[in-house]
């Protein structure tokens, strides 16, 4: 298992990094991301995040906060709990 010290200068790197349930999570991002078209930076836009935030998050490197995730759901015109049937949450 990865720490978050193996990674200098990378911000926000969860404890949880690549745990199942993120990895399933940021692949669920992906997919719907991908089926609709929408550039990762252009989701990260729309959600109002930093686009290299977004790529963390759909690696499954950060543990995203709620209200976080509600903002990508948000922008992936999904309810939240369209988005955590699709990663089997």
């Amino acid at each position: 298992m990865h720490s978050i010290h193996d990674h200098p200068g990378v911000p926000n790197l969860s404890s949880q990094r690549q745990n199942p349930q993120l990895v399933a999570l940021g692949n669920a991002i992906k997919r719907i991301r991908l089926e609709n078209k929408i550039s990762q930076e252009k989701l990260a836009l729309r959600a109002e995040l930093d686009r290299s935030y977004m790529g963390r998050v759909e690696r499954g490197d950060n543990n995203v906060a709620l209200l976080t995730l509600a903002k990508i759901a948000a922008a992936l015109d999904v309810t939240l709990s369209h988005l955590l049937k699709e990663a089997n949450l």
